[in-house]
């Protein structure tokens, strides 16, 4: 659901929170699970195990230029319940945009995914005049969701 300045989608997956959260706090499967074709590998990062940490992902697109990366600053951590970062091109510090994965357990080992991507915060206008947010649609954090649910189902 699209709102002003914040896009979140929901989906219910046949899996424990525990599961998805090991997945969600391995930057080396990040590439695995982005549905806007953006990331394309971690550099090299421990598991996120706490806020205020940081990882750096390679990236990928023509709103950049081509290749770049990003560091990535942990702002929300609850083992197995949550996991949030604020985005910013490397050696830069975030400059609003954020990403926030919420896990609820739910009955029979399911659990309930929410993906928002918030950039409500972002108020640097030559930044706001230069990148035309949203920059991942709706659809990519639906097909993020899938890629999730698919990497912590047994093939």
């Amino acid at each position: 659901m699209t709102q002003e300045n914040k896009i979140t989608v929901t989906r219910t997956v046949d899996a424990s929170a525990k599961d998805l959260f090991d997945v969600l706090t391995n930057p080396q499967r990040h590439a695995e699970i982005d549905g806007s074709g953006y990331v394309v590998s971690d550099s090299k990062t421990d598991r996120i195990t706490a806020n205020g940490q940081t990882f750096t992902m390679n990236m990928n697109g023509e709103h950049m230029g081509g290749d770049y990366q990003t560091d990535n600053h942990v702002t929300g951590y609850v083992e197995n319940k949550l996991l949030a970062w604020q985005t910013a091109p490397a050696g830069t510090e975030p400059k609003g945009w954020e990403w926030l994965w919420e896990l609820e357990p739910l009955d029979a080992g399911d659990t309930r995914v929410t993906l928002t991507y918030d950039w409500s915060k972002v108020t640097d206008k030559a930044l706001l005049k230069k990148v035309s947010f949203p920059l991942v649609s709706e659809e990519a954090l639906e097909t993020s969701l899938g890629n999730l649910a698919a990497a912590v189902t047994p093939s």
